[in-house]
């Protein structure tokens, strides 16, 4: 949520000790917090962007902190800069919609094929990936399959990146040889 993030910057800023305005400040966002949450809740139809929405307004408030004279007029000044906010949001994300006699058909897209031989292919290669020794399996899922770098690779498993380097290059000889992958090689 929103708190964390206020406290911890401000403890990054300053480790060790809080400025009289950032304790202010955190205090104030720990007891306030629910009840401007339920105000940006009000304000979107998703959480996840209502926590988002308090957090610019209360970084706004933060930046502003200093210049509020009357503090009992805070929930006032932050209910302020979240309708504002979601207005400028709200603005931002209009997007123009045209009438048009014909609803537009996306390109096909070159080499897509048949999606029941996309399909096949998929199989081939999931038999194909299935018949290397588990080391290498792994290897091959983790790099290409999750993405991951070589080096995350080798943290995950426990093993060197040159261990990760050949085995993939040792895994990927052996599904270039695979011939129910011969269409691929084709493309």
């Amino acid at each position: 949520m929103t708190t964390p993030v206020c406290t911890s910057a401000s403890a990054v800023a300053a480790p060790g000790r809080q400025t009289p305005v950032h304790s202010s400040f955190a205090a104030y966002v720990r007891a306030r917090q629910p009840f401007l949450l339920r105000t940006a809740r009000s304000l979107t139809a998703n959480p996840v962007d209502a926590e988002d929405l308090l957090q610019t307004a209360l970084a706004k408030t933060y930046v502003a902190w200093e210049r509020i004279e009357d503090k009992r007029a805070l929930d006032g000044y932050v209910r302020r800069a979240l309708v504002n906010t979601r207005t400028s949001q709200w603005r931002k994300r209009r997007v123009d919609e045209f009438a048009c006699d014909e609803l537009p058909e996306p390109e096909p897209v070159p080499g897509a094929g048949d999606p029941a031989e996309r399909q096949a292919l998929r199989d081939a290669m999931w038999r194909a990936v299935l018949g290397l020794p588990a080391r290498q399996r792994a290897m091959v899922v983790l790099r290409y399959y999750e993405d991951l770098s070589e080096a995350q690779t080798a943290e995950v498993l426990g093993v060197s990146v040159g261990t990760v380097k050949s085995a993939v290059s040792r895994a990927l000889g052996k599904l270039r040889e695979d011939p129910e992958l011969a269409p691929v090689r084709q493309v």
